[in-house]
């Protein structure tokens, strides 16, 4: 598994699955989540929309993931997952790292060879880059997560991608 850590836009990101930072409601918000939105169009809300209709009438709990398509956005599929929000109590690390290896697991049942993350609960939701960075480390060790072959961490600014390199260097 080829893993690369950049800065960037991770809506411009071509490869089979974006992952979203997204709230437990999927119907857009802030940060990631909204610039995904924005980007994939209007026919995310609309999917999203249904899955909370038909499979998720009280959100999607965090640690957990779910698919989408990506609209208008160059990846194939979006993979929506809830980070847990430290400001509001939510401190386990056990859900940060969930958030990852389940959608590493999405991505692997989609036949997914190539994903993009964002530092999942870095932003509004309070946790430490640090955390975050060793979080999708361990979870990454745990593999071999069959199919994929190319894992990017497309961040938001300077400190944050410094912080990640540091942690997802190849061991």
């Amino acid at each position: 598994m080829h893993i690369t850590v950049t800065e960037g836009d991770i809506t411009d990101e071509a490869v089979d699955a974006v992952v979203n930072a997204a709230n437990s409601s999927l119907l857009g918000g802030g940060g990631v989540d909204g610039a995904i939105h924005r980007a994939a169009g209007p026919s995310l809300l609309e999917e999203c929309r249904t899955l909370r209709q038909q499979d998720l009438p009280d959100g999607l709990p965090a640690g957990d993931a779910v698919a989408t398509g990506a609209g208008q956005m160059p990846a194939r599929w979006i993979i929506h997952t809830v980070g847990p929000n430290r400001r509001a109590g939510e401190t386990d690390p056990e859900v940060l790292a969930s958030c990852f290896r389940r959608s590493l697991e999405t991505a692997a049942e989609l036949s997914a060879e190539s994903v993009a993350f964002p530092a999942i609960g870095a932003g509004v939701y309070g946790w430490e880059a640090r955390d975050v960075a060793r979080a999708a480390r361990r979870v990454l060790d745990e593999g071999p997560w069959t199919g994929i072959d190319d894992v990017r961490f497309v961040l938001f600014d300077a400190d944050t991608r410094k912080v990640f390199e540091r942690t997802l260097t190849p061991r």
